[in-house]
């Protein structure tokens, strides 16, 4: 008895020994890995396909109605033609702005001011604007000085590219609300010195951006606020190349940095050059800015050749013969991306 009961003893000991071994060895061994979790990935918005022929089209329109000089039969019929668009294109609301403003010289100026409005309950909001109007004098050409210009690059092509935008807002709408601003009466700012009377010292600034200087201090909704605006000026030129504009880089940096990114994300940041370049005087980026604090980022053209704006601005060659459908893509894609991208 004595004996079996030790063999129990022993027997028993020795599944212990077994179990505390098989229980240091799981404890001594390395755990298994957590599946990791897979990174986030980022947001992929489908932003939608820029038409350069459509906005071709809309420079066409534009300038086949003659000059848009304010007061004239061919700027009402522009006008006209430009809000039956915006609502043809789906804008929930389209704001007429109609006053009178002084220009250079004292005459009285029909204004007529025209705000497409998209989700206009939205809070975030971006304001895309582009003046319409043409200049009445071709005072930068050698003759005809005293006559209107057509505009096709100073005035159409801007607004060509944000009807084109426009068109797909209204089949694909962006995550903010939107705001485009056809801007009046910007290029009636005083001629130079000689023609139609002016003095040398009449050529200030600002007599220039009268339509959204009138804006500034009326906007179409009580405290208007957008995240931030865009302006397109002279963007048509052929081989159109676009600096970092000097005063967009003063109060509006950040708004550049997402252009010029958006440049390179959509394949023309060759065109967008990296080097700031302070040949604007005035445009109506910096009087929204003054009047309103929303920044506003400036695409314009410059041309090495002028060291200043293209060689047809202010001239009877501002036609459509001048018009290059690369320019308006390149822009055109650029802002397509911005716009559809901002979160």
């Amino acid at each position: 008895m004595k004996r079996r009961n030790t063999s129990r003893t022993l027997i028993a000991i020795g599944i212990a020994v077994l179990f505390i071994g098989a229980f240091l060895l799981r404890s001594c061994a390395p755990e298994a890995p957590v599946p990791a979790t897979p990174p986030e990935k980022p947001v992929q918005v489908a932003v939608p396909l820029f038409d350069p022929d459509s906005a071709y089209g809309h420079v066409a329109q534009q300038v086949a109605f003659g000059p848009r000089v304010p007061g004239s039969a061919a700027h009402r019929a522009c006008a006209d033609w430009l809000v039956a668009t915006l609502k043809r294109h789906g804008a929930d609301t389209v704001y007429e702005q109609k006053a009178t403003v002084t220009a250079f010289n004292g005459q009285p100026v029909p204004l007529r001011n025209i705000i497409a409005s998209w989700a206009p309950e939205k809070t975030e909001r971006l304001l895309l604007m582009a003046h319409y109007d043409s200049r009445p004098f071709a005072d930068r050409d050698d003759e005809r000085t005293n006559e209107p210009i057509l505009g096709a690059n100073d005035g159409a092509s801007g607004v060509a590219v944000w009807l084109e935008v426009a068109r797909h807002i209204g089949e694909q709408e962006p995550a903010l609300g939107i705001d485009i601003f056809f801007t009046d009466v910007e290029d009636m700012g005083a001629p130079s010195a000689g023609v139609m009377g002016a003095r040398q010292d009449e050529n200030n600034l600002d007599s220039w951006c009268l339509g959204a200087r009138y804006w500034a201090k009326n906007p179409h909704v009580p405290d208007y606020r957008a995240r931030f605006g865009i302006l397109l000026d002279m963007v048509g030129s052929a081989d159109a190349k676009f600096p970092r504009e000097g005063i967009s880089m003063r109060i509006a940096p950040q708004v550049v940095t997402k252009l010029w990114k958006a440049a390179a994300d959509a394949g023309h940041g060759a065109r967008f050059l990296s080097e700031t370049k302070n040949y604007v005087g005035i445009d109506d980026h910096l009087v929204v800015f003054q009047g309103t604090g929303i920044p506003v980022a400036d695409i314009i053209a410059w041309d090495e050749s002028s060291g200043a704006f293209p060689a047809t601005w202010h001239t009877h060659d501002d036609d459509l013969a001048h018009i290059s459908k690369e320019s308006l893509q390149a822009v055109g894609a650029t802002v397509m991306r911005a716009v559809w991208t901002e979160r």
